[in-house]
């Protein structure tokens, strides 16, 4: 007789797989209430800020680019390499102008409008450049991630699957572009921090294609790679809001938002983009991309503003 049966369920109590599955409902329930206080606290705030809901609507045009980027991916084959490599460049390009023409040249003439000298701004703005990109560098080294070509980073990368590191690497990625926007619209005037919010969504747009298409070359299921490529987006509102919200309570604080922003955008753009479009040999389309995304943006930033 063989003495490998199915084992009988025990009627004394729920198995712990049972007891795990409610404790996770559980625990999906009071987070879910979590997010719905805290979203109606963020609400209740923006009723009295105007700049902090103008970078949420401008957050939320950009996740929704990015979404939007990620649906060709369900009716196309996998894009090649060198288009992708060419929109790599294209996002950095217009992350750059954006660096440039909308955050350190706003923060340099915010310093000088209150008083302070040539010398104070270019030290006030570099310094928080500076400390833009390390804190970004810190978030890279100790977040796991993983990369789509050079592989897995971070502290315990090995003890997350793969999914959840795609997932925090395009985080890490999106947090300065919301930051950015938020940033912005506390500093800047409406059509200045209009033209930056529409440089980000339009590079937002073949950023979500990218990422989508990664994702499945990488093994992901074709729905899925869109789902996670959609979901990244939604980092962007966030920033934005916090950005805004940050820089908002005080005049003091807006040169160093400004320039932290831009700091974590060039940490990004030099860590993160263009080594991925470089690393396969496509190194002219990816630079023609970069500066066609560059004079866009710097078009959007000067003569529209």
């Amino acid at each position: 007789m063989d003495d490998r049966s199915t084992p009988v369920p025990n009627p004394a109590g729920p198995t712990g797989a049972q007891r795990m599955r409610l404790r996770t409902r559980i625990g999906l329930g009071i987070s879910l209430l979590g997010i719905w206080a805290l979203g109606a606290l963020i609400w209740d705030g923006l009723q009295s800020n105007p700049a902090a809901r103008g970078a949420l609507l401008a957050g939320g045009v950009a996740a929704l680019a990015t979404a939007l980027g990620t649906l060709p991916v369900l009716l196309s084959q996998r894009p090649s390499e060198r288009l992708q490599d060419s929109l790599f460049g294209f996002g950095a390009g217009v992350m750059l102008a954006a660096c440039a023409f909308s955050l350190v040249i706003p923060g340099l003439d915010a310093v000088r409008e209150a008083g302070g000298s040539a010398w104070s701004a270019s030290l006030s703005v570099g310094t928080a450049i500076l400390i833009g990109g390390l804190v970004l560098l810190a978030m890279d080294k100790l977040l796991p991630h993983e990369h789509f070509i050079k592989g897995r980073e971070g502290a315990s990368a090995q003890q997350l699957r793969r999914t959840w590191l795609f997932v925090i690497a395009i985080a890490l990625h999106n947090i300065p572009e919301g930051l950015a926007i938020g940033v912005g619209y506390a500093g800047n005037e409406g059509m200045r921090a209009n033209a930056l919010a529409i440089g980000i969504a339009i590079q937002d747009v073949p950023e979500g294609f990218v990422v989508a298409a990664a994702l499945l070359a990488a093994g992901y299921g074709r729905i899925l790679a869109v789902l996670i490529g959609m979901a990244s987006g939604l980092v962007e509102p966030l920033g934005a809001v916090v950005g805004a919200s940050v820089v908002g309570h005080s005049a003091m604080l807006l040169p160093w938002g400004l320039g932290f922003a831009a700091g974590a955008m060039l940490f990004v753009i030099s860590h993160e983009i263009i080594p991925e479009s470089h690393r396969k040999g496509h190194e002219v389309f990816a630079t023609a991309g970069l500066m066609i995304g560059f004079v866009m943006m710097m078009v959007l930033d000067t003569a529209l503003a």
